[in-house]
C-alpha cells in the first residue's frame, strides 16, 4: 500500500473530531453550574470544621461555617445544596428520637442558611440513620432483626413536617421503606406545605460505595453494627426492573423528583428511569465514587480533574438534570475560571 493511497470513502465521521472548534460545536453533552448540587455535613457547635479523612477537601461544618459555605457557593452559580446531619453520639438512641426534637440540629441548620442565602435551593435527607445508634434508616421491629416499615413511616412523616416548618424547599426520604412518598406527601399536605417537593431516593442500592459518608455522619461507628445488614430494604445492585418499578411507584405515590444512587455504577438505571418517565432525574456520585477518584489521583494512576468532569458528563448524558456531587464547588470554580 502506497503512503499517499487514498479511499474513497463515503463517510468520515473524523472530520467531526478535527479541531477543538468543531468538536467544541458538535458536543453533545456539557456540565452546566446549574446541574450541580452540592452536599453538606453540619455539626453542632462553632469549632473549626471538622475534616473528614476519607473524603478529601470536605468537612463537618458548624453552622456559622455552613452559612459562610453556602454564599460562596451560590456565588459560584450553585443553586442547591443538601444537608446531611452529624450528630453528637450522646443524642442517638434505638428510636432516632431526636430527629422529632423541634430544636434538632437540621432544623437550625435549614433556617441558619435560609436566613444567609434566601434563594438557595435547600434539600434535607428524610431517614432515621443519622439518629439512630443501630445506623439503620428506621426503627427497629420488636426481635431487633429489621426496620419495622409501618412504624418507621410515622416517623418519616413527622420529621419532613419539620423540615418544611424550618424552611426546607425539597424534603428527600432516602430509606427505602414501602410506602413513603405517599405517606409523606398526604402529610406534607394536610400540614399545610403543599408547596414542599419531594425529591425521593427512589432507587438507591444497597451498595459498597456508601462507606466513607457513613464514617462522617457516625453511622459506621462499632455501636452502629447488627447482625443484619440495609438489604432487607435497599435494592439489589444485580436487580433493573425492581429500580424501575419503585421509581415509578414513588412517581404515583407523588415523587416530584427521582433519585438514583449511586451514580457512576448504575448509568444503565439513570438511563432506563429517563426512558420511563417525564420527571426530573438526580443522581448522586456518591462519596465512595469521590474519594476513589481522589485516591487513584493522589498515586498518580489517574489525572483527577480530567477523570472529575468525565465522570460527571457520563451521569448527565446516561440522562440525569442534576447531579448530587461532592466535587460541585470545585466543578463550579473551574466553569467560572474558564468562562
Amino acid at each position: 500500500m502506497r503512503k499517499d493511497e487514498k479511499f474513497k470513502l463515503e463517510r468520515r465521521p473524523r472530520r467531526l473530531r478535527k479541531s477543538p472548534a468543531i468538536r467544541s460545536l458538535v458536543q453533545e453533552t456539557e456540565i452546566d453550574v446549574q446541574d450541580l448540587v452540592m452536599p453538606f455535613f453540619v455539626i453542632d457547635g462553632g469549632g473549626q470544621p471538622e475534616i473528614i479523612e476519607s473524603m478529601p477537601g470536605q468537612c463537618r461544618l458548624g453552622i456559622s461555617h455552613l452559612q459562610n459555605k453556602c454564599e460562596e457557593v451560590f456565588g459560584l452559580g450553585i443553586q442547591a445544596i443538601a444537608l446531611f446531619p452529624v450528630l453528637n453520639p450522646s443524642l442517638k438512641n434505638g428510636e432516632g428520637s431526636d430527629a422529632l426534637s423541634e430544636n434538632t440540629l437540621i432544623l437550625r441548620a435549614i433556617k441558619a442558611v435560609k436566613e444567609a442565602v434566601p434563594e438557595l435551593m435547600v434539600i434535607t435527607d428524610i431517614a432515621l440513620d443519622p439518629y439512630t445508634n443501630h445506623g439503620h434508616d428506621g426503627v427497629l421491629n420488636t426481635e431487633k432483626t429489621d426496620v419495622d416499615n409501618d412504624r418507621t413511616l410515622g416517623f418519616l412523616a413527622q420529621m419532613a413536617i419539620l423540615n418544611a416548618e424550618a424552611g426546607v424547599d425539597f424534603v428527600a426520604p432516602s430509606d427505602m421503606m414501602d410506602g413513603r412518598v405517599a405517606v409523606i406527601r398526604s402529610s406534607l399536605d394536610e400540614a399545610g406545605y403543599e408547596d414542599t417537593g419531594i425529591l425521593s431516593y427512589s432507587a438507591k442500592f444497597a451498595s459498597a460505595y456508601y462507606g466513607p459518608f457513613r464514617e462522617a455522619i457516625g453511622s459506621s461507628l462499632p455501636t452502629c453494627k447488627q447482625l443484619f445488614d440495609k438489604q432487607t430494604y435497599q435494592l439489589n445492585p444485580a436487580n433493573r426492573r425492581e429500580a424501575r418499578m419503585e421509581s415509578l411507584l414513588d412517581e404515583e405515590e407523588g415523587a416530584d423528583i427521582l433519585m438514583v444512587k449511586p451514580a457512576g455504577p448504575y448509568l444503565d438505571i439513570i438511563r432506563e428511569l429517563r426512558n420511563n418517565t417525564d420527571l426530573p432525574i438526580a443522581s448522586f456520585q456518591v462519596s465512595g465514587e469521590y474519594a476513589q477518584i481522589y485516591a487513584a489521583a493522589k498515586v498518580g494512576w489517574l489525572d483527577l480533574n480530567k477523570t472529575r468532569d468525565e465522570s460527571l458528563i457520563a451521569i448527565k448524558r446516561a440522562g440525569s438534570d442534576m447531579i448530587f456531587t461532592y466535587f460541585a464547588a470545585e466543578v463550579a470554580r473551574d466553569l467560572k475560571r474558564n468562562r
